[in-house]
């Protein structure tokens, strides 16, 4: 179910239980092949096709495009709201929810950036409610939710990267007239040094064209199949927050 077509009655009337899917991406660079709004486009079309099969099992918030991207902010296109003001945000938009009943609350993320804060909120949230165990609040990231490596041999890449071959080939599988070039750029490593300490960093200081990872091996046909492992992760998620007891999340 989409919550911006339902009427203030209609919302009223759902189980307060149902799970309440916030999608959080990003507007930001994605090297020099990848338009700026790629990763809310991937995380739209996750959230399609998750939406679609999953029925009324899960309300869908509309996508929240801005996120947390001060780190791209060397590269022109980039908007972004700075961590404080991005965990001040998510966790505003979960009040709203849990002023209007909701109890399971997750927000699915489709831009790197957005974990760190993200976590933050949620758990800000739990401390300031406390008291109430009926509360599931969840932050979670849709690559996170399968291991699309792991059943195809020919994916050159382990891992997500930024504007890497899974999201060229994903962009290439909803929107390939958007991309530009990719055979034609060059791989950069997604390695970083500093362990085992954590070097504050901005993008340019891993990658000066802006892309982290191998766009050269991207194709439409990778692409959909990615979609597909990734919607069928995120949706066995969403069926456990729907099936939890209210008390253990073992299944």
């Amino acid at each position: 179910m989409q919550l911006a077509e339902l009427s203030w009655p209609r919302v009223q009337s759902l189980d307060k239980n149902i799970p309440v899917v916030v999608p959080v991406a990003a507007l930001e660079q994605h090297g020099r092949h990848l338009p700026v709004f790629t990763d809310s486009m991937l995380l739209g079309e996750i959230v399609r096709r998750v939406s679609e099969s999953i029925g009324d099992r899960a309300l869908f918030t509309p996508l929240q495009w801005l996120g947390n991207s001060d780190h791209h902010m060397d590269f022109p296109g980039t908007l972004s709201a700075a961590p404080r003001l991005y965990i001040d945000l998510l966790a505003g938009l979960a009040e709203n929810l849990l002023t209007h009943g909701f109890q399971r609350i997750v927000f699915l993320n489709g831009h790197g950036g957005n974990e760190i804060p993200g976590r933050q909120a949620v758990f800000e949230l739990r401390q300031r409610h406390r008291g109430r165990d009926d509360l599931l609040l969840l932050f979670a990231t849709y690559w996170d939710c399968a291991r699309p490596g792991e059943g195809r041999d020919d994916l050159v890449q382990s891992r997500m990267g930024h504007a890497c071959e899974w999201e060229t080939s994903m962009i290439l599988r909803i929107a390939p007239h958007l991309v530009e070039s990719p055979a034609s750029i060059a791989e950069v490593k997604p390695g970083f040094g500093f362990e085992p300490a954590y070097r504050g960093w901005i993008t340019r200081d891993r990658s000066a064209p802006g892309h982290i990872g191998n766009p050269g091996s991207a194709t439409a046909e990778k692409g959909e199949y990615l979609f597909n492992r990734f919607a069928e992760g995120v949706r066995g998620l969403l069926e456990r927050v729907a099936d939890w007891n209210g008390a253990s999340w073992s299944p």
